[in-house]
C-alpha cells in the first residue's frame, strides 16, 4: 500500500471517530442509521440550539461524505426507516390558503410526538412544484396529539412536493429522516423549462452568488456570498437545499457554523450525475430571503 494510502486510511479512521464533530448535515431519506444518544459537546456549535442530551449535527467539511460515491438523496418516498407520512389531504386549492395537516406514524401506526429540534425547529418542511418553482421553506406547528399544521398556498396548478424534514428520538436514539408526498392543485399546468445554470443571481436587490464545483464523487466545498450584512437565520448564517430534476431527490446541507471570509461555506456531494436546482435561504436586517441556482453535475 502506498504512502499516499495509507494516509487516506488513517484520515478516513479519525473522521470516523469524530461523528458528529464534523461540519455539515446531509440528510437523506433513503435508509438513514439511527443516530445513538450523546451528551452535550462543549462547543455548542455556531451559537443554534440542540436538543438537551445531543451532539450537534454535521455542519459540512471534507470527509463527510467521502465514504459513498455521492450522497443519498431523501424525500423520495412517504415511508423510510419506519416512520410515514400521513397527510390530511393531498388536493389543494389553486392560490388559496390551506390548513395543510399531517401526522407522522411509526411501524405500528402510532403518531410521532416526540421529535428533536434541528436548527431551530422540531420539523423543516419544504414544498415545491414538480418543476423545480415555487419552493417554499416552511415550519409546522405540532398539537399534543402529534397533528401537524402549516399554512399553506400553492399558487399555481400542478403537481407539487412536500418534504418533511425531521428527526424522530425514542428508546433506541435520534433517527433522521426526510419522507416526501406529492400534492395537486387542479386548473390548467404548463411546466416552467428550468433555468439556465449561473453562478450569480439577484434576488430583492441583493446580489447572491457562489464559488465552487459539486460532484457527485467526492465532498466538495460551496461558499456563498451576499453583498449584505448577514444575520443568522435558524441558528445559521444560510440553509441550502438542493433537489435534483426528475424525481426531485432531495439533499438539505448545513454550513459552517461560522462566516469564512464572509462566506457562507457548505460541505456538498451530489447524489448522482443530472440537473439540480440549489435553494439558498439567507437573512438581511431581520427578513428572509431565497436565492436560487442551476447546477449541472
Amino acid at each position: 500500500m502506498t504512502n499516499s494510502r495509507i494516509a487516506f486510511f488513517v484520515a478516513g479512521l479519525v473522521i470516523a471517530v469524530m461523528g458528529g464533530f464534523g461540519l455539515g448535515r446531509l440528510t437523506g431519506g433513503g435508509d438513514p442509521t439511527p443516530i445513538p444518544a450523546a451528551a452535550p459537546p462543549s462547543d455548542p456549535g455556531g451559537g443554534h440550539t440542540h436538543a438537551p442530551g445531543t451532539g450537534p449535527h454535521e455542519h459540512g467539511g471534507p470527509g463527510t461524505t467521502t465514504a459513498r460515491p455521492g450522497a443519498e438523496a431523501g424525500g423520495l418516498a412517504v415511508s423510510a426507516s419506519g416512520y410515514t407520512l400521513v397527510p390530511g389531504a393531498t388536493t389543494l386549492a389553486q392560490n388559496q390558503r390551506n390548513d395543510f395537516t399531517f401526522h407522522v406514524v411509526d411501524a405500528q401506526q402510532r403518531p410521532v410526538t416526540a421529535f428533536e429540534v434541528v436548527h431551530d425547529k422540531p420539523l423543516h418542511m419544504i414544498v415545491v412544484r414538480r418543476d423545480l418553482s415555487g419552493y417554499q421553506h416552511l415550519h409546522p406547528t405540532m398539537a399534543p396529539d402529534g397533528r401537524w399544521t402549516v399554512p399553506l398556498t400553492l399558487p399555481a396548478a400542478g403537481a407539487w412536493r412536500a418534504y418533511a424534514d425531521f428527526t424522530a428520538t425514542g428508546a433506541a436514539g435520534r433517527t433522521a429522516v426526510t419522507l416526501g408526498v406529492d400534492l395537486t392543485v387542479s386548473g390548467s399546468y404548463a411546466a416552467r423549462p428550468l433555468p439556465a445554470q449561473a453562478k450569480q443571481a439577484t434576488v430583492a436587490g441583493f446580489s447572491v452568488g457562489y464559488e465552487g464545483t459539486p460532484t457527485s464523487g467526492a465532498v466538495q466545498p460551496l461558499l456563498f456570498r451576499v453583498n449584505g450584512s448577514l444575520e443568522r437565520y435558524l441558528g445559521a448564517y444560510g440553509h441550502l437545499v438542493v433537489l435534483r430534476e426528475g424525481d426531485l431527490g432531495y439533499v438539505h446541507v448545513h454550513p459552517e457554523p461560522e462566516l469564512v471570509d464572509g462566506a457562507v461555506k457548505f460541505w456538498l456531494t451530489a447524489p448522482s450525475a443530472g440537473r439540480y436546482r440549489m435553494f439558498f435561504d439567507f437573512q438581511v436586517a431581520g427578513k428572509v430571503h431565497t436565492a436560487e441556482f442551476t447546477l449541472t453535475v
